[in-house]
């Protein structure tokens, strides 16, 4: 069918439950001598007398109480679905789906979302935990959370945590056996741990600056993995030297497992953040779930 013709039966309802073509037309905003030449272009091309037109009534023909006993439930029916939708858009409900590394899917995202779930219980969210950076759109996920220089340009981003910084550290027992480096170059004489990256499979270069210079430093070592944890781990038993976002060693610099250096070469950077297409139709739960994770100073 092609979408004239389902405009023109929606003519042909409203005319035929109204009567008249004059209410007919106050209903649908139009004029009369449009609705009359839609029922006579649907009267030539289905070769029958929907209409009878009296200068006081329009009733139907068998022909056209046989249409529209066929189009009123159909149209009703989508009406009722339309109306449900509509509810949707008021009622907190269906499945947000999220692309994020663990550590912010732990730290930051499950407080929110559990409260989230206990508050409508109508809402379902679905966490994928992947390193990866994510085509949101193919992938068909609502949203994803990353650092904010990894976000595109294209996105919308939504701070949910505070800036970040990058800490270089080793064990008490790694410095006992070395000294502590000063500069940036001095990393050349440590043995480091790497991080193999998950996207493209390369080792992370250290990012370090200071003053407006930003080096990236190629550090080498005995150890790859890449596994954050399993990382921290090999240097809190003295492996080597790390270098990794703040938050995830602080535990162990607090308590002693890990000596910090190179401190002012490690300025903030943008931290965690929520990103979505632009042109997304945010849901009533998507909104909830945006303003309870978006970072307030």
């Amino acid at each position: 069918m092609k979408r004239d013709e389902l405009g023109d039966l929606a003519v042909f309802l409203t005319v035929a439950q109204e009567c008249s073509f004059t209410r007919a037309a106050a209903k649908l905003g139009t004029s009369q001598s449009s609705l009359s030449h839609t029922i006579r272009r649907m009267e030539e091309r289905m070769g029958l007398r929907l209409l009878t037109r009296t200068t006081r009534n329009v009733s139907t023909t068998e022909a056209g109480e046989q249409l529209l006993s066929t189009l009123q439930p159909a149209f009703n029916d989508i009406q009722a679905r339309l109306d449900s939708m509509t509810a949707l858009r008021h009622k907190p409900a269906g499945t947000i789906r999220i692309t994020t590394s663990r550590t912010a899917g732990e730290a930051i995202l499950m407080p929110v979302v559990l409260q989230l779930m206990q508050n409508y219980p109508d809402v379902k969210v679905e966490l994928s935990v992947d390193q990866k950076l994510t085509d949101l759109v193919a992938e068909r996920y609502d949203a994803g959370v990353r650092l904010g220089e990894q976000v595109e340009k294209d996105m919308i981003a939504v701070p949910i945590g505070p800036d970040m910084r990058m800490a270089v550290a080793g064990s008490p027992d790694y410095f006992a056996k070395h000294p502590a480096p000063k500069l940036p170059h001095d990393l050349t004489q440590h043995v480091c741990i790497n991080l193999r990256l998950p996207t493209l499979g390369g080792l992370y270069a250290w990012e370090l600056e200071k003053d407006g210079r930003a080096l990236n430093v190629r550090v080498d070592g005995n150890f790859i993995c890449n596994d954050v944890a399993m990382i921290v781990s090999a240097a809190t038993k003295g492996l080597g030297l790390v270098c990794l976002p703040e938050d995830q060693l602080q535990p162990m610099l607090d308590d002693g497992r890990l000596i910090r250096v190179l401190e002012d070469w490690c300025p903030p950077f943008p931290g965690y953040h929520l990103y979505y297409p632009s042109r997304r139709q945010q849901s009533p739960a998507f909104e909830i779930l945006v303003n309870a994770l978006r970072y307030r100073k």
